[in-house]
């Protein structure tokens, strides 16, 4: 039997101006930064995470800020949106939150039977609020600004352009533990561990549309749950098998990753539940201050002098 993925673990997003981005996912949103740090693979950029309270893995939503990059094109090969649970009940509270905060939304629709609010963050990034009553690991930001009833519990699904479905379809069913759930106005959606809320994909197949490219607005890659090394080896070897080409396990210090890409081109992730990011600070201060890991740490002064000042928004309930 194939090893499988446990659900959503982080997503990844290139943002514009990073103050921008905070105050928006920290202030509007009312997301905790749990971890300022720098995008190991280019120091001179931040990589900024935010999360519940305590950062648990499906509840993080992180950014690489190139407020120099162009935007985003939308096209194949790239998931296209970020949905996050909210719980039910809470969208009249999110309607009237973000239009006093002059963020404009689309009109309620109706996906897979959950009620869903579409809209974008100042970028373009292509969010949406999905209430559902599932249970899933999360903990309250009691000092946030949003009321615990009604904070984001994390990532529902993850929405997937393809130019062809089979090969991506098979690479989900037959390698990471996904079944076929359902289809809806060309999504076809796919869950493992019954799919409840963070446990989902919903793959559209767009034949005609263009290939995708990264830029601001944009997602950069999906991140899935594994436990443990052993189990992100085990699925190494059965994404070697059918022919893709992972990457060696990396140290993220936080957690453990593999990327490679999917058949279609989307940019997967393989990451460990652990360490966690109070493995390096306090929990009751994360996001505080600019935490590197140790390799990058004798580099403290120059990444510094290079990364522009941030400053977390002010309490704005």
């Amino acid at each position: 039997m194939n090893a499988s993925v446990h659900g959503i673990h982080h997503v990844t997003a290139i943002a514009g101006d990073p103050q921008e981005n905070l105050n928006f996912y920290a202030g509007v949103m009312g997301m905790r930064l749990v971890k300022k740090s720098v995008n190991q693979d280019a120091p001179d950029t931040y990589h900024l995470f935010y999360a519940d309270a305590a950062g648990t893995p499906g509840t993080d939503l992180t950014f690489f800020p190139w407020p120099e990059m162009g935007p985003a094109r939308q096209g194949t090969g790239l998931a296209v949106e970020v949905p996050f649970a909210v719980p039910r009940g809470s969208l009249a509270y999110w309607q009237e939150r973000l239009a006093q905060r002059h963020v404009t939304v689309s009109p309620v629709e109706t996906r897979f039977g959950e009620q869903v609010l579409p809209f974008t963050d100042p970028h373009g990034l292509a969010l949406a609020l999905v209430e559902t009553d599932d249970e899933r690991p999360f903990v309250p930001w009691a000092d946030g600004p949003v009321p615990p009833v009604c904070q984001l519990r994390g990532m529902h699904a993850v929405r997937l352009w393809e130019r062809h479905l089979e090969t991506t379809e098979a690479l989900l069913t037959q390698v990471m533990g996904f079944k076929h759930l359902g289809a809806e106005e060309g999504w076809r959606r796919y869950g493992v561990e019954g799919g409840t809320s963070g446990k989902l994909v919903e793959v559209k197949a767009l034949p005609d549309e263009r290939r995708g490219q990264w830029g601001t607005g944009g997602v950069h890659h999906v991140a899935w749950r594994v436990h443990d090394t052993g189990e992100q080896m085990a699925l190494r070897d059965a994404i070697l098998q059918v022919g893709l080409r992972p990457t060696e396990r990396i140290d993220r210090f936080w957690f453990e990753s593999v990327y490679f890409k999917e058949p279609g081109g989307t940019l997967f992730e393989l990451a460990t539940d652990g360490p966690g990011f109070a493995r390096d600070e306090d929990a009751a201060h994360l996001g505080e201050r600019l935490i590197l890991p140790p390799w990058l740490e004798s580099h403290r002064a120059g990444i510094e002098t290079a990364l522009p000042p941030l400053a977390l928004p002010q309490p704005n309930p």
